[in-house]
């Protein structure tokens, strides 16, 4: 029974991941790009580390990939948002497709170094 659920948990786990990566080469802007790189990528390392902890039955492996999820967590929503800024400020990003346009008052151009 448990392994049946480790296999369905890594392949779903697998599928999500494969799909982030498809979504990174397949979307055309900055914005569904992140979104590919980081929801269905972190999704899918949640469920193969819940899957790999089931497979140990070790509670030393679980309490080892409690952090890996945290700093997965943690840092893909950070990273996509200073990616997510600096396409922003470099005009890389197809305004037209904004619904909100936060920064517009905003100048592009970070403010020079010693003032």
């Amino acid at each position: 029974m448990i392994d049946g659920i480790v296999l369905a948990l890594i392949l779903i786990g697998a599928l999500l991941c494969l799909t982030a990566a498809i979504g990174l080469f397949r979307f055309r802007d900055v914005p569904t790009r992140l979104h590919a790189a980081t929801k269905p990528q972190v999704l899918g390392l949640i469920l193969i580390c819940i899957a790999i902890a089931l497979a140990s039955g070790s509670w030393e492996v679980a309490a080892f990939l409690v952090p890996v999820v945290l700093i997965q967590l943690a840092t893909a929503p950070l990273s996509a948002h200073m990616v997510g800024r600096q396409a922003y400020r470099n005009g890389t990003l197809d305004e037209t497709s904004l619904t909100v346009d936060e920064l517009a008052d905003e100048s592009r151009t970070p403010p020079a170094a010693g003032g």
